[in-house]
């Protein structure tokens, strides 16, 4: 036997084996780069220091780390270690955590609307109802992204975290009744963003498991990336003398016993701070460092770097109202998998089983226990023509179902949104929620929409496809008045919401946590996401978004972070080879 001919064949076997294998990445193998903050030095120094680990920080940070060392500081803990995250059926439960160390951090706006901001590495991605759809082309052409290299990074998200939903009875009788009802074409299963009614991703598994944006970081190099946990960063620190303008250099952080930390970037003109803590935590650390308006921060005795009027403005949520549907048979366990996009602006969306229930009755638990506290009102919540309130209504709620109930949740979301607030620090505890307030419905193109959106799920539920489910003595009418019984929120209700719709819109809207603005393109950032008026930082995340991608934005803040990096590393690239060049 010719063995030198065998060992070349085995050679190229082991070679294609190996090649093969490669494309696949393994689990990140996270006891070797991510460690509580408490095992953190009290010096250290990175290329790139990404504050916030959630849906673009750790896309950005596996990316980065192909090209620089990387430091990844996020607030909050791994998702692995908490079971309700991971479970679909947990969905509600995570939500309906309100202890301190939740990775879902409860928070209200002036609005009286109950809302959760991310503590937990891969942010939204570890407590969202795992919807996945792309921004529409003319939305990537609208913000002026390459959308070829747009597509590439969808790609190497949904090659990771992203998969086709097994659609089960009720999911199809709602994509049945979206055809009834008129929500033409069926585009079948895409991740594009199109007209009519379509089946999404979603980054839930077929056994119900979730995969969120840290599973990104097995992507990620691991000699060359640092992940603390638990790690809330209190300022971005800045050079100014003998500088034409500041320059951020490094960022000073607490860890849980409450010791402090000093991270700096190392020499080098492309290495940067980047800020990926959210629509709340950026533009809130901004302020917290003196970016942000004068007379806001002197307020707060906070010393002024930068005047910068626009941080915190152009605050926006997409309303969302909806219809429980109790149902006379079971219904499968889903999250969002269909949806009707409409012409006229507005997304319809469903959930069923047990989380479909337990969506509202986590904004009742946490209801309760608000009012158990005594929470004062929000100041800015509408109270004319209030002749009763959820508080005033609670005790129905028992009388309509329970957790053992059959039950849908058939919902609409408006796109944009059109209407905008701000936000404003409460003090400058890192730890704490900044004041938000979103003025909903304030633009009446969005009252406009909810209308013609609610109208549809009317003909929804009163389609041929979901009478199997539906009690047969049970009209629209009587589960819009039930609705109005839910404490889904904190504003007052009137008796006139059973009859007029747009009072039914504005008396029972609630959050679908696609909130974003506070670091907007053109206004705090620019274009390439640097901060207006300060060397070596960036803001990429939602917070710099105008509107909400999508029908749900979690697929283009993957991509962002995938996009922004490859930017990012192709600038140094280039810088690199100039300086070589000189």
């Amino acid at each position: 036997m010719n063995t030198g001919k065998w060992s070349s064949i085995l050679a190229t076997l082991v070679g294609i084996l190996c090649l093969i294998c490669s494309s696949f990445s393994e689990p990140a193998p996270y006891h070797t780069f991510a460690k509580d903050a408490t095992a953190a030095p009290p010096l250290v120094f990175y290329d790139y220091i990404i504050v916030g680990g959630g849906t673009s920080g750790c896309a950005l940070a596996a990316t980065l780390s192909q090209g620089g060392r990387v430091l990844l500081l996020e607030r909050g803990g791994l998702p692995y270690d908490d079971p309700n995250i991971m479970d679909i059926k947990g969905f509600g439960a995570t939500l309906a955590n309100t202890s301190p160390s939740s990775p879902s951090q409860l928070f209200i706006s002036t609005d009286g609307v109950i809302n959760h901001r991310a503590r937990v590495l891969g942010g939204g991605t570890a407590l969202n109802a795992g919807f996945y759809s792309r921004a529409s082309t003319d939305y990537v052409s609208r913000v002026g992204w390459d959308q070829r290299a747009v597509n590439e990074s969808y790609e190497w998200v949904e090659n990771k975290v992203v998969f086709e939903p097994e659609v089960g009875a009720w999911q199809s009788a709602v994509r049945s009744g979206l055809l009834e009802a008129g929500q033409f074409p069926y585009n079948g299963f895409t991740y594009d963003h199109v007209k009519g009614t379509k089946v999404g991703g979603t980054i839930f598994d077929g056994s119900g498991y979730r995969h969120t944006a840290a599973d990104l970081l097995e992507y990620a190099h691991p000699p060359n990336i640092t992940i603390y946990l638990h790690a809330i960063v209190e300022q971005i620190l800045f050079k100014t003398e003998k500088l034409p303008r500041p320059r951020a250099h490094g960022v000073l952080f607490l860890d849980p016993r409450g010791n402090r930390h000093l991270a700096f970037l190392n020499r080098g003109s492309a290495n940067e701070i980047i800020l990926s803590a959210g629509a709340l935590g950026s533009p809130q650390l901004l302020m917290l460092s003196g970016i942000g308006p004068t007379g806001h921060l002197r307020t707060h005795g906070i010393k002024v770097l930068l005047d910068q009027p626009m941080v915190g403005q152009g605050m926006a949520d997409n309303p969302m109202n909806a219809i429980v549907v109790p149902s006379r048979r079971p219904v499968e366990t889903s999250l969002i998998q269909i949806v009707g996009i409409t012409q006229f602006g507005s997304y319809v969306e469903s959930a069923s089983g047990p989380v479909a229930f337990n969506w509202v009755n986590g904004l009742n638990q946490q209801y309760h226990k608000l009012s158990n506290e005594q929470t004062s009102w929000p100041s800015s919540v509408p109270a004319n023509q209030s002749t009763s309130s959820s508080r005033a209504n609670e005790a129905h709620i028992d009388d309509f179902m329970d957790a053992s109930q059959p039950a849908g949740i058939i919902l609409e979301k408006i796109s944009g949104p059109y209407s905008s607030g701000h936000l404003e620090l409460q003090n400058r505890d890192p730890n704490d929620n900044p004041r938000v307030t979103f003025n909903y419905f304030h633009d009446r193109r969005d009252l406009q929409r909810c209308v013609q959106g609610m109208e549809l799920i009317r003909r929804v539920i009163d389609s041929r496809s979901l009478s199997r489910f539906r009690y047969p003595l049970t009209p629209v009418q009587t589960l819009i008045n039930w609705m109005l019984t839910f404490p889904v929120n904190l504003r007052p209700r009137r008796v006139s919401a059973a009859f007029s719709m747009e009072h039914f819109c504005e008396d029972t809207v609630m959050t679908i946590w696609h909130y974003h603005g506070g670091c907007q393109v053109g206004k705090v950032v620019d274009r390439n996401y640097r901060v207006v008026g300060v060397d070596a930082l960036r803001v990429i995340d939602g917070s710099t978004f105008s509107e909400s991608p999508g029908t749900n934005p979690q697929a283009t803040v993957m991509m962002l972070g995938r996009y922004m990096g490859q930017r990012i590393l192709n600038e140094r690239d280039s810088q690199c080879n100039e300086a070589v060049e000189d």
